[in-house]
């Protein structure tokens, strides 16, 4: 048996050929060389048949198949089935562990070994370790298959698993997991979930008393996988019995899908013990919301509830809330059929309060009841050194506003300034302090400061009636800085429009005082031109009339004037039986240079073309044109 393995098809023939003939007897040879040849066809014919079947025997026969069923990781007490596939020839199948034997194996009913089961109800540590198995055809084994670890977990405490410093990954790139444990196991198993990949170890690093630690690198990372991992913990004399896996972490690969936003109720800032709410929307109609914070190993998810066509949301309770939930949270969407998550929401800062003794004031320059469009300005101060001080206003689920503290007049201080404060900014407010290296835990709250805007001003000029000012936005829930007041824009275009009106009042007025002046400079050269005429021409004196002097006065401009005034003299006829025309009263109001005498002349030439008066009950006849005529 020994010498079959090294046969082969070829070498028996001729080594059979050499050895037999070398082997041949020496009475054969009598026989005669006719005699010998049938018998040398059956010896070649066996050798050839035997070669045959020793080369089939001799073969090596492939490594069989082997798995564990449900899982090679098994939690503790929970049953799990080894299995071994060989070819369809398999009379017998054999499970080997390394280093030590297995005897719960012993126990196994032949009938479930023949079908390569090997069965364990409930697995305990003896059961765990490094399995191969074998089968057998014929009097043949095949080799070992490849080798099997099987591990039970939940023996010991379960680690924690955190991605650093998000689990926010960009694509392509790589991301550090650590995994930790307040027991002082000696090393750390990173497992992938859902996929056959070969798990990481890493020994622990040294860590404070009676905890450790393991930090693995993944990558690089796409978005069309679905990156999910637990941690487990284990000692080095035990390496098959791991401690309970930690909270399932999956990597967030954001894609190219629109972020969604995240807010707060009641507000960003909050006090231990109380309810937080972070609630994540979006427009796309995301399936699954995720929440994480910065730097921290929670991640949360939560299906998304479709509050309308096209609108999901998903809410995150934070309660009791303690300091260790202070941080910069975020949170992506993604869609149920799909391994890709949406872009990050913007960061949002949670604050926990009352972490400190020290408590600061606030006080208001120049005092908390101001008229509308003036400056105030907020001053947060404490004895104590802070490094940050904070501004909130009740009922605003907006970030607060937050300055670096100033040593100034024994106190550490910062000055919120309100530049043209309107009813948005009306309110209460208070005041915290932090320090920098743990930015999100603050000092007690300041006593609240109730802040009240009345109408507007009063200044020296009215104020406008244009349309009503429209409310601030969020940011002006908030101190606003003077040079981004959202009311600046409207002020500007107020003070153009003033100025406007003020250039065109001040147009008419000068336009006014233009006709006046002029009104008064006109009466004035009346006055003396009828004064000169009264002195030249007394009342009742007579004077010759001249001839030719009329026709010469009605053809110059000067005639014109005088004749139009002569008209309206003789149309302030008396209704009785003769138009008389009031020769005073157009001397007096007849210009420098007409003379009595050609008024008087004038009037004698009217009566004298005068038609008879109507008669009694008649209405008074109408000038005549002649009359007119004469005078034009």
């Amino acid at each position: 048996m020994t010498r079959r393995p090294s046969l082969q098809v070829s070498t028996p023939y001729v080594s059979l050929s050499c050895q037999h003939r070398g082997l041949i007897h020496p009475k054969s040879r009598a026989v005669g060389g006719d005699a010998m040849t049938p018998i040398l066809m059956v010896l070649i014919y066996v050798g050839l048949s035997l070669g045959s079947r020793t080369h089939v025997q001799a073969g090596t026969l492939p490594k069989p198949t082997f798995w564990a069923e449900p899982s090679s990781v098994i939690t503790q007490e929970s049953p799990v089935t080894l299995r071994c596939q060989g070819n369809l020839e398999t009379q017998e199948y054999r499970l080997h562990r390394e280093k030590t034997s297995a005897s719960w194996i012993r126990q196994i009913s032949q009938d479930l070994v023949k079908k390569g089961q090997f069965p364990i109800q409930s697995i305990a540590w003896q059961h765990t370790g490094q399995y191969r198995c074998q089968y057998r055809v014929h009097t043949r084994w095949s080799e070992l298959s490849d080798p099997l670890e099987l591990v039970m977990t939940g023996y010991y405490s379960k680690s924690t698993l955190s991605a650093l410093p998000s689990p926010v990954v960009t694509p392509g790139g790589n991301v550090t997991l650590q995994c930790g444990s307040q027991v002082a196991f000696d090393g750390f198993t990173l497992c992938k979930e859902g996929e056959d990949e070969h798990p990481q170890r890493l020994n622990s690093q040294p860590c404070t008393r009676g905890s450790s630690r393991a930090v693995f690198s993944v990558g690089p990372v796409s978005p069309s996988r679905r990156w999910t991992y637990r941690c487990y913990g284990y000692y080095s004399r035990s390496p098959y019995v791991w401690s309970l896996p930690s909270d399932v972490l999956e990597l967030l690969v954001p894609g190219v899908s629109e972020k969604p936003s995240l807010s707060v109720q009641p507000g960003p800032v909050v006090e231990p013990g109380e309810t937080l709410t972070l609630q994540c929307g979006s427009d796309v109609g995301y399936d699954r919301f995720a929440l994480y914070k910065d730097w921290g190993p929670d991640l949360l998810q939560r299906p998304g509830r479709q509050l309308q066509a096209g609108l999901s949301q998903a809410n995150f309770t934070l309660s009791p809330v303690s300091h260790s939930h202070g941080g910069q949270y975020r949170c992506s969407g993604a869609h149920n059929l799909s391994s890709e998550w949406s872009a990050p929401s913007d960061p949002l800062d949670i604050l926990i309060a009352g972490q400190f003794l020290d408590r600061p004031s606030l006080s208001v320059q120049p005092g908390p009841r101001v008229a509308s469009g003036e400056n105030v300005t907020l001053l947060c101060q404490s004895q104590g050194w802070m490094y940050t001080f904070l501004l909130t206003k009740e009922g605003a689920a907006d970030a607060p506003v937050r300055l670096r503290s100033k040593y100034q007049s024994d106190k550490y201080q910062a000055e919120f300034p309100m530049s043209h404060v309107t009813s948005a900014h009306a309110g209460t407010y208070r005041c915290y302090g932090s320090y920098s290296s743990i930015p999100y835990l603050l000092s007690h709250p300041s006593e609240p400061l109730e802040l009240v805007v009345s109408g507007p001003s009063r200044g020296p000029s009215p104020p406008p009636t244009d349309p009503t000012p429209t409310p601030g936005g969020p940011g002006d829930q908030l101190v606003t800085p003077p040079d981004l007041d959202p009311q600046s824009g409207l002020r500007k275009h107020l003070m153009v429009a003033t100025g406007v009106s003020v250039a065109l009042v001040l147009l008419l007025f000068l336009l006014l005082l233009f006709l006046i002046l002029r009104r008064r400079h006109q009466g004035k050269r009346w006055t003396s031109a009828q004064r000169e005429a009264d002195f030249q021409h007394p009342a009742g004196a007579v004077e010759p009339e001249p001839t030719g002097r009329g026709l010469q006065r009605r053809s110059s401009p000067a005639a014109n004037t005088q004749e139009e005034t002569l008209y309206a003299a003789v149309k302030e006829t008396q209704p009785e039986d003769e138009v008389e025309l009031d020769t005073q009263a157009a001397a007096s109001e007849a210009p420098q240079d007409v003379t009595y005498a050609e008024l008087r002349s004038l009037t004698l030439r009217r009566e004298a073309t005068e038609p008879p008066s109507s008669q009694a009950g008649e209405p008074p006849a109408e000038p005549s044109i002649y009359a007119t005529l004469a005078i034009h």
